[in-house]
């Protein structure tokens, strides 16, 4: 299948990659890529990604993806079906569903960067049977798990809902390391039965060298992004006038590791934040 592809950042770039592994024809485009995977055709303009039936976006942020599918898939035949795969508001994917001259439907993913590589991410969908029924067998190339979470927009908040538990259990990683070592426990001594202990979920389990070895891990989740992610779930929750105190603590040490110059590190970086606010 033909197939446009909008964002080769961190995560888009794998799956792009693993979009033409299984087979598919991909036209790309990304203003700052400087190369694509290979079988991948780099685009030099939004506008050529028209020419195929279904487009995807990996984009940073609502704006952006905005602008790519009010202005850049203006020209797109009638049916053309574009998937929303970057974490956006809820209410932008249904405003562009509504508005929008495409088909629209949303599949942030939930994963690592590493876990892209190998299609072993989980993608929550957002749109009509149909159209979870349409973009399956696509999604099954670049994911391990898919879920149709419900109508448009689901999947952008089952994605918002996820961040909020993965980023308070980032929070809570962090905070039971300074425990540890305030009690004397050897960190990595620590980590091994943090591991292996009723709070061992798999994301305690890829992150230890981000928490242990922050120099030497790559980033896998940047601070800037968490950060982005949970002021759109808190702007969720605000309007039904609820509270998250545990997603608001956990947005104020992001906020602190931003304004320590580590907006573009892992997310996991919130330990260094911790010991600089207790002077360690």
């Amino acid at each position: 299948m033909l197939i446009g592809f909008a964002g080769l950042g961190r995560m888009g770039r794998p799956m792009a990659a693993n979009l033409t592994r299984a087979g598919h024809t991909v036209l790309a485009y990304d203003p700052y890529a400087d190369g694509a995977p290979e079988g991948v055709t780099l685009l030099g303009s939004a506008t050529g990604l028209v020419d195929a039936p279904l487009t995807i976006s990996m984009l940073p942020d609502g704006a952006t993806t905005r602008h790519l599918v009010v202005n850049g898939l203006a020209a797109a035949a009638q049916g053309h079906l574009h998937v929303v795969m970057g974490t956006v508001a809820p209410e932008l994917v249904r405003e562009l569903a509504g508005t929008a001259p495409v088909d629209v439907v949303d599949a942030p993913v939930s994963g690592s960067v590493s876990m892209a590589g190998t299609a072993a991410i989980t993608t929550m969908v957002g749109g009509t049977a149909e159209q979870f029924e349409r973009v399956r067998p696509v999604l099954r190339a670049m994911t391990s798990a898919q879920f149709h979470a419900g109508p448009v927009g689901s999947g952008s908040v089952a994605k918002l809902a996820v961040n909020a538990v993965l980023a308070t259990l980032n929070q809570g990683v962090a905070e039971g390391l300074l425990v540890a070592e305030a009690g004397g426990l050897d960190p990595k001594v620590f980590y091994d039965v943090l591991r292996t202990s009723a709070a061992g979920a798999p994301y305690v389990g890829y992150k230890e060298t981000a928490y242990l070895s922050p120099e030497t891990a790559g980033v896998a989740a940047p601070v800037s992004l968490i950060r982005k992610d949970l002021g759109l779930a808190l702007d969720l929750v605000r309007a039904k006038r609820l509270d998250l105190p545990g997603v608001r603590a956990a947005r104020t040490v992001l906020d602190d590791a931003t304004a320590a110059g580590l907006g573009e590190a892992d997310m996991a970086r919130v330990l260094t934040v911790l010991r600089l606010r207790n002077g360690r």
